[in-house]
């Protein structure tokens, strides 16, 4: 007896927003627990602040992924948190406030996938029908 499996095709959104969310829990543990009495009260607060946008990202990132129309937000959702926060983890750890000047470039970038979900929506690629390839 033979069984074949159907492949559906691999969900980028499912899949960052799944690594960012893991990634973010382990984060803001280590914030929590290893860096609460190594940094001052404010870099702990910028770094609990990438903390939440990684998170807010990952579940927006989720949502997303029921959405399989959805093809270009994701990619500028992720890139843009990985900038933002990225650069908000090291401008905590190392001090460096030059570091800060990157944050609002992922902001935008941030902003620009959000602006794609709305675009995709208004523009009926994000439909409830399936696509099938040929």
């Amino acid at each position: 007896m033979t069984t074949s499996f159907h492949k559906t095709p691999l969900n980028r959104s499912t899949v960052y927003g799944a690594a960012l969310g893991g990634l973010g829990v382990a984060l803001g543990a280590f914030g929590a627990h290893a860096l609460k009495d190594q940094l001052s009260p404010n870099a702990l607060a910028i770094f609990e602040t990438g903390t939440k946008y990684q998170m807010y990202h990952a579940l927006a990132l989720l949502a997303l992924g029921a959405q399989p129309a959805q093809k270009r937000a994701p990619n500028f959702l992720l890139a843009g948190t990985l900038i933002f926060s990225g650069s908000l983890y090291a401008l905590a750890l190392s001090g460096v406030k030059p570091l800060g000047a990157i944050t609002p470039i992922g902001g935008v970038v941030q902003l620009v996938g959000w602006g794609l979900v709305v675009a995709d929506a208004l523009s009926g690629r994000n439909s409830t029908k399936q696509e099938h390839p040929a």
